[in-house]
């Protein structure tokens, strides 16, 4: 018989998704968000309504679930996240997600699928981006790949690091 892993601990990463534009993408995260007790953030504008059929087939059943705050704008953001550890996910970062030490509460923030983050957000914040590596043949991986694999470096690094 094969013994099912279940995260049992409250990690309370943060999630925040700077102005997404598609709609799978944010319900893939949603869902994540679900699975790993993480809270979702999202800054608007939005590329979508959080109506949107598409979105809600990626989260499937588990909206009722997800903890999530919509923030009207960057500057409400920073102000609701003022005294948190913050990383940006770029990939203009030179440290990878594996080269810090994450803790309980930490934010992770990831720009839009078209843009990106803001580069003067990314230049006066360098020392807390992150990038997760690939190889040059890839400008990028897909957001939603990239979230996970940064929340569950943050779960083992808090799980397994204690």
């Amino acid at each position: 018989m094969q013994r099912k892993f279940l995260l049992r601990d409250n990690f309370n990463f943060h999630i925040v998704l700077y102005q997404p534009d598609i709609p799978p993408n944010t319900g893939n995260i949603a869902r994540l968000c679900v699975a790993t007790n993480s809270h979702l953030h999202i800054i608007k504008p939005m590329g979508f309504s959080l109506s949107d059929k598409h979105l809600k087939r990626a989260g499937l059943d588990y909206w009722q679930h997800l903890k999530i705050t919509i923030h009207n704008s960057a500057d409400d953001f920073f102000e609701y996240a003022k005294g948190k550890t913050l990383y940006f996910a770029t990939t203009k970062a030179s440290k990878t997600v594996f080269d810090n030490r994450y803790s309980q509460g930490d934010m992770f923030m990831f720009g839009s699928e078209t843009k990106g983050l803001p580069e003067d957000l990314i230049m006066k914040n360098y020392d807390y981006c992150i990038n997760v590596p690939t190889t040059p043949r890839v400008r990028s991986i897909n957001l939603s790949d990239s979230v996970s694999i940064v929340v569950y470096e943050a779960i083992r690094q808090v799980r397994f690091n204690r």
